[in-house]
Formats: structure tokens, C-alpha cells, sequence
């Protein structure tokens, strides 16, 4: 017979053994744990590798670059204009009524006298049919009251007032000629029509253009110069225009200046006249003029400016250029900014000239981020 100590020490025995088991199972488990955190880590190192392969075999950002202090930028401007026409005529009607038709188109090139618009001419046919009746009238009067004249029957007072009747007659029917010819609309130039105002059946009134004629055989490049520079320009100032849309680059010739200056901008007009043989200068395209100031300034020293768009501001408030090194890498360079001219920036500190900057292109850009020009 099992005494009751041994059964007590068997289950003792299969609480320890449960015990150890239980033990075993939860090592188990945190070493696989580990195992699992020891796989992601590994993981996580090989997927941050590659991600920096990939980062370092990104393409190179394109960009263009200027020279820092390459040339003698003091001695040159540059200011945004716009193509102006040589000379602008609004062409009307001198008197209302409504517009037949109108012959032409905005582009077309017309001569001088050419027929561009005619206005409805039956009231000024009727008004001449009844200034020919009155003067056959008075034609008819004059002639029978001149033999009562002559054998002194008549009047010499009735007389000049026959004679006087005579004349408004006369006047009368040059009026309603002139009213019917006015009907028709010539062209007072040769040129381009700019744009055409009134379309037909519209009410037409007096002195208002129904179309422009423009005189593009020479055109004006209007720049706007600050108040501060305006007297080192004269008639003697070279200029050097670009025009991108007609993918033209001339120089300019007779320089207009204005004498009274913008009241908001304190700007000056100046305009520049150069010839338009193919006439591929058209008003309103935009031009980039820079005037040379050489013979003006020869003395003056040589500094470093840039376009504006070229320079940031941070958001302390300082400004800062992206330049180039010999890497091709892109790089923070803090500057110190001084005077505008025209659409460029003097950099009084932070360059020393040489350097490569990006003017076009640096928004992509970010710290030793590879370039390509």
C-alpha cells in the first residue's frame, strides 16, 4: 500500500516538471522574438543601403550657370521692354450711320487709299439727289432773272439775292458729295491693320476708329529706367536688344528719352528705334535691352551682380546663391546684396568671382545635390 508522502512527492515532482516545461516554452518564445527583431533590423540595414545606392545613383539636376564677375557688369544694364509700333493711326468715319461692311482683317497689310470700310449711303444719296434738284433750280432762275437784269427790269437787290440762292445751291451739292464720298472708308497710310473696333451692321459714330493702321517698317523698344540711372543714358549709348519670340538680337539705334518720370515707379520711358525689314517684330513682344555704358563710365569700377531671380532669401531674412563646385555639386553660399539695376542685383559680399552660380534651374536643388549644365 503507496504511502500517502510518496503521492505527495510524485505530484510535487509533476508540478516542478510542469514548471520547468513552462520555463522552456517562454525562453523559446523570447528567442524567437529576438530572432524576429534580430531578421527586421537586418532587413531594415540592407533596405537603408540600398535606398542610399539608389539615392546615389539619382540623375543629375540640369541647371544653367553664370560666371561670377566675368565681365565688367558695371558698364552694362539690362531692362525688360516691350515692342512698340513706329507710329499708330485710328481710322473713322466723320459722320454716323451704320457700317455696311468692313473689307479688312486684324494682320492684313493695306496701301494708302485703299477702301477699308463703307457705311450705309442711302441718306446722303437722298440728301445729293435734293441738292441737285435745288441747284437745277437755281440755275434755271439765275438764267431767266439775268435777261430781266441785264435790260434793267429787275431789281438790284433781287438780283444778288437770286445770285446769293445760287451759291448755297452750289455749296449745298458739295456738302451731299462730299457726305456720299465719306461713306467709304480709305486707308490714310500704308501699314498693318492692328486691330479692327466695329463690325458690320454696327452703329458706327463720328471720330470713332472702326480699325488702326500700324507703321511697322521700323519699330520702338520701350524699356522703363530708374531715376537713379536715367541721366547716363544719351543719344550716344549703344544698346544691344534680344527678342526671343522672333529669335532676333540687333542693335538698337535713336534713343528717345522721356522727361517726366512715372508718379508710382519713379521710372523714366526710353525708347529705342531699330528697323523691321521682315517685319518679325511685332508690337507687344518682350525684349531685353542692355545698354552699354563704356563710353559713358570708362572709369567705372568692375563689381559682381547677378539676375535677381539668382538670389533666395532665407527665411532669417538673409540671401544666399547656389554655386557649383569643381564636383559639380550644388552649394549653399550665403551673400550680402547691395543696388538693383534693371533686372539685376549687385553682391557686395560672399563672392570673390570665379565662382559658378546657378541662375536657372535651382529650384530642385538641394545641399551637394549633383548638377549637370
Amino acid at each position: 500500500m503507496i504511502e500517502k508522502s510518496d503521492i505527495f512527492a510524485e505530484k510535487q515532482i509533476t508540478i516542478n516538471v510542469q514548471k520547468c516545461r513552462n520555463i522552456a516554452a517562454e525562453f523559446k518564445i523570447k528567442i524567437m522574438k529576438n530572432i524576429v527583431l534580430l531578421l527586421m533590423l537586418a532587413l531594415l540595414i540592407v533596405g537603408c543601403g540600398e535606398s542610399q545606392q539608389v539615392q546615389k545613383q539619382k540623375p543629375p539636376i540640369r541647371v544653367v550657370t553664370e560666371t561670377a564677375g566675368g565681365a565688367n557688369t558695371a558698364l552694362q544694364r539690362t531692362y525688360s521692354g516691350i515692342v512698340e509700333e513706329n507710329e499708330a493711326v485710328s481710322v473713322s468715319f466723320t459722320g454716323m450711320g451704320v457700317v455696311k461692311k468692313v473689307l479688312v482683317s486684324e494682320g492684313q497689310k493695306v496701301a494708302k487709299g485703299q477702301l477699308i470700310a463703307e457705311m450705309d449711303d442711302t441718306q446722303a444719296r437722298n440728301m445729293l439727289d435734293v441738292a441737285k434738284a435745288t441747284l437745277s433750280q437755281a440755275d434755271d432762275a439765275i438764267k431767266r432773272y439775268k435777261m430781266l437784269y441785264d435790260n434793267g427790269s429787275l431789281p438790284e437787290v433781287q438780283w444778288v439775292e437770286i445770285q446769293s440762292k445760287h451759291s448755297q445751291a452750289k455749296s449745298q451739292l458739295e456738302a451731299a458729295q462730299k457726305n456720299l464720298a465719306d461713306c467709304r472708308l480709305t486707308a490714310p497710310e500704308s501699314g498693318i491693320i492692328g486691330k479692327k473696333l466695329v463690325g458690320a451692321g454696327e452703329t458706327a459714330l463720328p471720330a470713332q476708329a472702326v480699325v488702326t493702321i500700324l507703321d511697322i517698317n521700323s519699330v520702338k523698344i520701350k524699356v522703363s529706367v530708374p531715376e537713379k540711372e536715367i541721366s547716363d543714358i544719351n543719344d550716344g549709348t549703344k544698346t544691344d536688344i534680344k527678342v526671343e519670340a522672333a529669335n532676333i538680337n540687333l542693335n538698337g539705334g535713336k534713343i528717345e528719352k522721356g522727361i517726366v518720370a512715372d508718379a508710382l515707379t519713379h521710372t523714366y520711358d526710353v525708347r529705342i528705334y531699330v528697323k523691321n525689314q521682315n517685319q518679325k517684330l511685332l508690337p507687344g513682344m518682350a525684349a531685353e535691352v542692355s545698354f552699354d555704358f563704356g563710353g559713358v563710365q570708362a572709369t567705372a569700377q568692375k563689381c559682381i551682380t547677378l539676375p535677381v531671380t539668382a538670389v533666395q532669401k532665407r527665411f532669417d531674412g538673409t540671401f544666399f546663391v547656389w554655386t557649383i563646385d569643381s564636383d559639380n555639386a550644388a552649394h549653399r553660399t550665403q551673400v550680402t546684396t547691395g543696388a538693383l539695376s534693371g533686372n539685376r542685383i549687385e553682391i557686395l559680399s560672399g563672392l570673390h568671382g570665379g565662382e559658378k552660380v546657378v541662375i536657372e534651374g535651382w529650384q530642385k536643388l538641394s545641399e551637394n545635390t549633383l548638377t549637370i549644365n
